[in-house]
Parts: structure tokens; C-alpha cells; sequence
């Protein structure tokens, strides 16, 4: 389980303050005490998805949008830190609900940039 401290929420806040869904979803995620997780399926729900079940729902969505998060422009973001660029790209240019795209991103960036696109860098 992934949880953000409130100071990093504060944080979140201040950097995103432009972005009425990310700020919704930092709102939703305070809410749950943290819990990105928790936060996701609430999330999830009022976007009108059905997640189908409670313990790593988050790091299923992620890793349906890996592709996309691991781009080298969208991945060099990440791993910037840049939260604000990932947020909008990955609400823009993908079918991800936008109240959804926070926790992803935070998700990523707790699990570490390199290490959610390892699998994609791999050969078999």
C-alpha cells in the first residue's frame, strides 16, 4: 500500500493548482488519510467505473497505461518530477478518466520511475 504524507499533499496542491481534477482527486486521496489506493476506487466509482476488486485495483490501472507512462517524453517527466505535464498528457491524450490520472501518476512516481517501466525495457 501506497500512502503520501499530508505535507506532500500540501505540495501536490501547490503544483497543481491549475487543475481542478488533480486537485479533486489530492482532495479524495486526504480524504482516504493517504491511501492513493483507497483513494483510486473512490475515485474510480464517481467516474463511473466498476473496479473489480480492492487490494491493487491502482497498480492494475497503472500498468494498462505503462505503454504510454514509459514514452521517453511522458517518462522523462516522471521522472522530473513533473507532475503538472504527466497529469495533463496522460488526461489528454488517453481515454484514463482525468479524476484518475492523479493517483496514477503519484503511484508511478512512489513506485519509482525506472522500476514501473523495467518490464517494458526487458527482452524476452
Amino acid at each position: 500500500m501506497i500512502r503520501v504524507t499530508l505535507d506532500e499533499i500540501e505540495q501536490y496542491r501547490t503544483e497543481l493548482a491549475d487543475n481542478a481534477a488533480a486537485l479533486k482527486a489530492l482532495d479524495m486521496i486526504e480524504d482516504c488519510e493517504g491511501d492513493i489506493e483507497d483513494a483510486a476506487i473512490a475515485l474510480a466509482l464517481q467516474a463511473g467505473q466498476e473496479p473489480d476488486r480492492s487490494d491493487q485495483w491502482l497498480d492494475g490501472l497503472a500498468k494498462r497505461w505503462r505503454y504510454f507512462l514509459c514514452q521517453t517524453g511522458m517518462k522523462d517527466a516522471l521522472a522530473a518530477g513533473s507532475m503538472t505535464q504527466a497529469i495533463k498528457l496522460l488526461a489528454a491524450e488517453t481515454t484514463i478518466p482525468p479524476l484518475l490520472a492523479t493517483p496514477v501518476v503519484i503511484y508511478v512516481l512512489k513506485t519509482g520511475v525506472s522500476d514501473f517501466c523495467k518490464p517494458l525495457e526487458e527482452k524476452i
